[in-house]
């Protein structure tokens, strides 16, 4: 049967997949039954229902739909780069159902009518649901706060000046203790400008040897120490975002120890690739955090195997081929990643022995779908039917026409990943469908 995403049954099974769910992937097929957008039931074998339209999973693996806690879709004010309709279209092109978006727009997300704004565009979209964080400080200059109630009485889940750091203690301190009172997470761009200066790659053998400016772990390792200092005070719950450093791994490590609120994130390109990459000198292997030394990255990816890190997100931040061809110093900072991810998980995760394909799906849809309090992210009966399939063995070369966003600067390109999404569903409805 030929589905387009606009024209779908309110009831429909899909049949003749591995369910993948709560960190386990089953051993035998079975089946979803849809009914007016949400999962009226599932289970293992062939369905008893009768009459209604199926579609034939073919044997691929039918997992929660992927949640991303962090994503740049660059509207307002940067849309030759992402609008929130091509990043979404992105986002269903990976797998992922619902996004959570960064504020460091133009002008930035800190009213509650640009939150209203970005989850409107959403819902016009259709494509994936849009979950706004607001800035924690106006305009992101780190003076003073954006009214932290009515941005999440207008749908906020998190504050962040990410791509800012917050380089006043006191304002952090006033932040997580606000949040706190409101449900909502604090996220930390962690990253002390006084040691970090005017650094464009990591610090060490081959910063020198390329002769660039370095990006020293302790800006990273510093700045997160204090914030977990700063929630260890105010009893909040704080949320690091893009985990580059093996000092990181550990600060987390302990402090999840000592029972406190702390939960973090890593992107693809940290638990993947180091910083010999940048030895070309390509701005495709430029991003902040940069990528590290070879320890860093084993830390990262066994963070995540161990649950010390909770999450993958992407970090998808998309830039123009004009500004990526800017020689590496003078080149933006990030990477697209919303399309690569499942792959680079698979790839390098999965493949690699670090963990099973179950706990690579619990750290892409279920975990960050449940420490941030989202919808979504849960294969079980009554649920919202948010589900991804793929192929978890398929083959494929990433090129630069073949993407959904609007910008190709990913830093997998030439390269050949195994894993690859064929269709995605929000609510009942097909987002996206391979063509192939």
């Amino acid at each position: 049967m030929e589905w387009s995403w606009q024209r779908i049954p309110s009831e429909f099974l899909v049949t003749d997949v591995k369910l993948c769910r709560q960190g386990k992937l089953g051993k035998r097929k079975g089946f979803l039954h849809i009914r007016k957008g949400r999962i009226e039931g599932l289970g293992v074998g062939a369905p008893t229902a009768e009459g209604i339209p199926a579609l034939d999973g073919d044997g691929l693996v039918c997992a929660p739909g992927l949640v991303d806690l962090h994503v740049h879709f660059r509207e307002p004010g940067h849309e030759e780069k992402e609008t929130v309709a091509t990043g979404s279209r992105a986002a269903a092109a990976g797998g992922y159902t619902s996004v959570v978006t960064m504020p460091n727009t133009d002008p930035a997300i800190d009213n509650t009518g640009m939150i209203r704004y970005l989850i409107d565009r959403g819902k016009e979209a259709g494509r994936c649901r849009i979950h706004p964080t607001g800035a924690i400080s106006p305009g992101r200059e780190g003076q003073g706060m954006t009214e932290f109630g009515d941005m999440v009485s207008a749908g906020a889940v998190g504050f962040t000046d990410d791509g800012s750091p917050v380089a006043s203690g006191g304002l952090m301190s006033n932040a997580l203790k606000y949040a706190d009172v409101l449900g909502v997470p604090i996220i930390t761009h962690a990253e002390d400008r006084s040691i970090v200066g005017k650094g464009c790659m990591h610090a060490g053998y081959w910063s020198a040897r390329l002769g660039m400016a370095g990006m020293a772990r302790a800006g990273e390792d510093t700045a997160v120490f204090r914030d977990v200092e700063l929630a260890r005070a105010a009893g909040a719950h704080l949320h690091v975002a893009h985990v580059s450093t093996k000092g990181v791994v550990e600060i987390i490590r302990r402090a999840k120890n000592e029972g406190l609120r702390i939960t973090a994130e890593a992107t693809p390109h940290h638990f993947s690739l180091d910083h010999s990459r940048c030895r070309g000198y390509s701005p495709l292997f430029k991003m902040n955090p940069p990528l590290r030394e070879p320890d860093d990255v084993n830390a990262v990816a066994e963070g995540l195997a161990d649950g010390t890190l909770d999450c993958i997100a992407t970090d998808h931040a998309p830039h123009t081929v004009t500004e990526k061809e800017h020689q590496f110093d003078q080149a933006p900072f990030g990477v697209t990643g919303l399309e690569t991810a499942l792959g680079v998980g698979i790839t390098y995760l999965v493949n690699t022995g670090v963990m099973d394909l179950g706990r690579l799906v619990q750290c892409m849809s279920e975990t960050p779908a449940r420490i941030f309090n989202l919808p979504g992210g849960r294969l079980e009966e009554g649920a919202e039917a948010d589900f991804v399939l793929f192929d978890p063995t398929r083959k494929w070369k990433v090129v630069a026409d073949g993407f959904q966003s609007r910008s190709d600067n990913s830093a997998y390109l030439g390269e050949t990943l195994i894993g690859r999404v064929a269709a995605t569903f929000r609510g009942g409805r097909l987002t996206w469908r391979a063509e192939s």
